[in-house]
């Protein structure tokens, strides 16, 4: 959409309120992820549960995209088909889903290690989460874009990463993709204006290896363009006055991951 919208008060709750669905979502999901899993069995179970949950998935026939999940392995960074593709032990697999409850729209994704995976994709995980959180703290009133992408790509930068261009966050609420764009690098002090009202997507997604990325002949699915692993997370943020307001964070989802 090439229109910012800013949401009252209590469009924010509405947008949250969705928004608590797709963590439950994401936590159940936590709890099924392991080796033998196909990507499509996921796919079902969120259709299943989104729907049981009175609302709609998000990105199903979203400019024609058949499925509720984008689920994307290992070399995937974004945007994957589920299939009939069994999940297998030291696999990393990027989960992303949006629903639409009651006109509001939630989009949040998270990149689940597959049983016991690799020192080197443990570490891109936990760099790619943690860049997400550095970028989260800039999202306040009176920064700007740019302070979020520079924070993003401060942190990643020392580990020689590839951070991705093409791709980046966005404006979200009343649309699954909103103005402004979100990149994941930039200048400090540079971009549009964070005011309050506005909700935005955060979603590092960064490369072990290269930053240049592959467009698939299925019109959706990204890789890297050295098959090296990609790590993808995705936050929802309220722009306030003093601290960012997290509307949707991963705690119910790591309190199954650390039950596993």
């Amino acid at each position: 959409m090439s229109k910012v919208y800013y949401k009252t008060a209590e469009e924010i709750e509405q947008v949250r309120e969705s928004a608590n669905v797709l963590s439950q979502l994401l936590a159940e999901i936590a709890g099924i992820i392991e080796p033998g899993v196909t990507t499509l069995s996921l796919d079902k179970f969120a259709f299943d549960f989104i729907s049981d949950h009175k609302g709609t998935p998000a990105f199903l026939n979203y400019h024609g995209f058949p499925y509720s999940l984008c689920i994307s392995v290992n070399d995937q960074i974004v945007h994957g088909f589920p299939s009939d593709y069994a999940l297998k032990e030291g696999d990393i697999v990027s989960v992303d889903g949006g629903v639409n409850l009651n006109g509001f729209i939630s989009d949040s994704a998270y990149t689940f290690a597959v049983g016991e995976v690799s020192d080197e994709a443990k570490q891109l995980l936990e760099v790619t989460k943690a860049s997400l959180y550095a970028g989260i703290e800039q999202a306040v009133a009176g920064k700007r874009v740019g302070d979020i992408s520079s924070a993003v790509q401060e942190y990643v930068q020392p580990y020689n990463y590839g951070i991705v261009r093409e791709l980046v966050g966005h404006g979200v609420g009343f649309h699954l993709h909103e103005k402004p764009e979100v990149p994941n690098y930039g200048k400090r002090g540079s971009g549009p204006k964070l005011e309050e009202g506005l909700v935005i997507c955060i979603e590092p997604m960064i490369n072990a290896g290269k930053a240049g990325v592959k467009f698939w002949d299925d019109g959706w699915t990204v890789s890297t363009v050295d098959g090296k692993l990609s790590a993808h997370f995705e936050q929802m943020v309220a722009i306030r006055k003093g601290a960012p307001d997290v509307l949707l964070n991963f705690e119910a989802i790591e309190k199954v991951l650390e039950k596993k």
